[in-house]
């Protein structure tokens, strides 16, 4: 969440709440599922009320918001439907000072933002633990299993099932293995 999303204006005060970039969620979504798609409806002129709806892995999700602007009701949308994703988080908004000429004043809300990401980034990660052979195997089988059922042109059916990973455990992934293969079965 690196975008504002100016929802009200009082004065010179402004409630904005944080909306995720466009081209960064963008590269996520592309990541998730190549025929993702983000299409945007605008209810209302005055005020300002756009509807984004995000298709992505055989889900269709829709944000509707409201904005001091067309472009931050578009922002403010899109974050609806990131959230509903889960891509995003709920997160608050914040009142802010104001001026007509330069919008919302969001730096201090960035700062914070970067001082919360900047310990974790300084912060050296721990070692990766060793890889299991079992669950390397049981990843390559599942991957084998879901790439026979996309040749069989079922891959919406696994969509759910795909949404779960691996699983955590071995007895996670066979059981996410007899769930895959009991879709390719019904199709036989």
């Amino acid at each position: 969440m690196t975008a504002w999303a100016t929802i009200e204006v009082r004065g010179d005060q402004a409630w904005v709440v944080p909306a995720p970039q466009l081209m960064a969620l963008a590269a996520r979504l592309d990541q998730a599922d190549s025929g993702w798609s983000l299409t945007w409806a605008c209810d209302s002129m005055t005020p300002p009320v756009v509807r984004a709806r995000l298709c992505a892995a055989g889900l269709e999700r829709e944000g509707l918001a409201t904005g001091h602007t067309l472009e931050d009701a578009k922002l403010a949308a899109l974050a609806g439907a990131a959230q509903l994703y889960g891509v995003a988080a709920q997160v608050e908004g914040h009142w802010v000072d104001y001026d007509p000429e330069e919008g919302a004043d969001t730096s201090l809300l960035e700062a914070e933002a970067e001082a919360e990401v900047a310990p974790a980034v300084r912060s050296s990660l721990p070692p990766e633990p060793p890889r299991d052979p079992q669950m390397d195997k049981a990843r390559s089988h599942i991957d084998d299993l879901i790439s026979q059922i996309r040749a069989a042109g079922l891959g919406k059916q696994i969509t759910p099932v795909l949404m779960r990973g691996y699983g955590e455990t071995l007895e996670e992934s066979r059981q996410i293995y007899k769930e895959l293969q009991a879709v390719l079965r019904e199709a036989e």
